[in-house]
């Protein structure tokens, strides 16, 4: 999330009366979570399983829950709980705000774009020309569409990450103040869900086309020109390249990368990150070709199994 102008930290620490280490003056522009970090920007660590991981992470400012070595040329800011002060960031600089109307007074809607019945807008949507926005499709705060988009009726744009810290007695939640981007040329199917950012933006690429029933999480960046069937689930902070192609109800766990051109058969459960390219089928899905070759070896299993009982048997 970018501030709204540039912040020194020690004004940033004064709201959460967390301990400075560093230079108080540390020049401070954004929030993010450490999968989109850079520089100004402040992340937050809370388990020291992540703490190399942070301080070596483009942010500049880390808030942490521990005293450690700062790095140099970047500052810590030391809290007995990081995750709720990120939380209290948040809120502290982009409150939620709801509209109470079908079409928020903020929303922008471009030349020739029809809205249907029952559509919502909410505050500081935009919506390019030439767009079909179908009936009871809800597009949350912020999000941007670009020119030439379809959704169809039901869809839902822009709702919170599915992102929670687990205690022993509740999830808390970690409030979500990314964006969705949908670019140019882009078809959305009925009943599609695609969740904004935690603290960046949930990008579909130009010419990209969603089936009916897909769920697009967090932060996942889609490329242009992709093809989704019915009941692809991608779960949050997925990078998808130009070109992709994923069947019927194939399943993309978080943090992994699909290349450009990679083709995924249905029904097929990735466990890692895929070559562009490639053909993949099975779960885990490996290249479709090794996975027929192995279903061919377990089918011929019985057979084999009858075979070694007739030699046991001396037939």
């Amino acid at each position: 999330m970018r501030l709204n102008r540039t912040y020194k930290l020690k004004d940033i620490a004064s709201i959460i009366h967390a301990r400075i280490i560093g230079s108080p003056d540390q020049v401070v522009t954004g929030l993010n979570e450490i999968h989109r970090v850079e520089a100004g920007d402040i992340v937050f660590v809370d388990h020291p399983k992540y703490y190399a991981k942070a301080l070596s992470s483009d942010a500049t400012t880390i808030l942490i829950d521990k005293e450690v070595e700062c790095p140099p040329g970047k500052a810590l800011m030391v809290s007995d709980n990081p995750f709720r002060d990120y939380n209290i960031l948040v809120s502290w600089f982009k409150p939620a705000v709801y509209s109470a109307k079908s079409v928020s007074d903020s929303a922008k809607v471009g030349l020739n774009t029809h809205i249907m019945p029952g559509v919502y807008l909410g505050n500081d949507v935009i919506i390019g020309d030439n767009c079909i926005i179908h009936p009871n499709v809800v597009i949350y705060n912020d999000c941007i569409i670009g020119d030439n988009v379809i959704i169809h009726a039901g869809s839902i744009i822009g709702a919170d990450a599915f992102y929670y810290q687990r205690k022993p007695d509740k999830f808390n939640k970690m409030i979500s103040c990314g964006r969705v981007i949908i670019k140019d040329d882009v078809e959305i199917g009925a009943l599609c869900t695609i969740d904004r950012g935690v603290s960046a933006d949930t990008i579909i690429g130009k010419g990209t086309k969603i089936d009916n029933h897909v769920q697009v999480g967090h932060d996942t960046v889609i490329g242009e020109r992709c093809l989704f069937a019915a009941h692809v689930g991608i779960s949050g902070m997925v990078i998808i390249e130009d070109d992709v192609t994923l069947w019927g109800q194939v399943g993309v766990p978080s943090n992994l990368l699909i290349g450009k051109g990679a083709i995924v058969l249905g029904q097929s459960g990735l466990t890692g990150s895929l070559e562009g390219r490639k053909t993949y089928f099975g779960s885990p899905a490996i290249e479709a070709r090794e996975k027929m070759k192995e279903l061919v070896l377990v089918k011929g299993i019985p057979a084999l199994i009858e075979r070694l009982k007739k030699l046991e048997k001396g037939v």
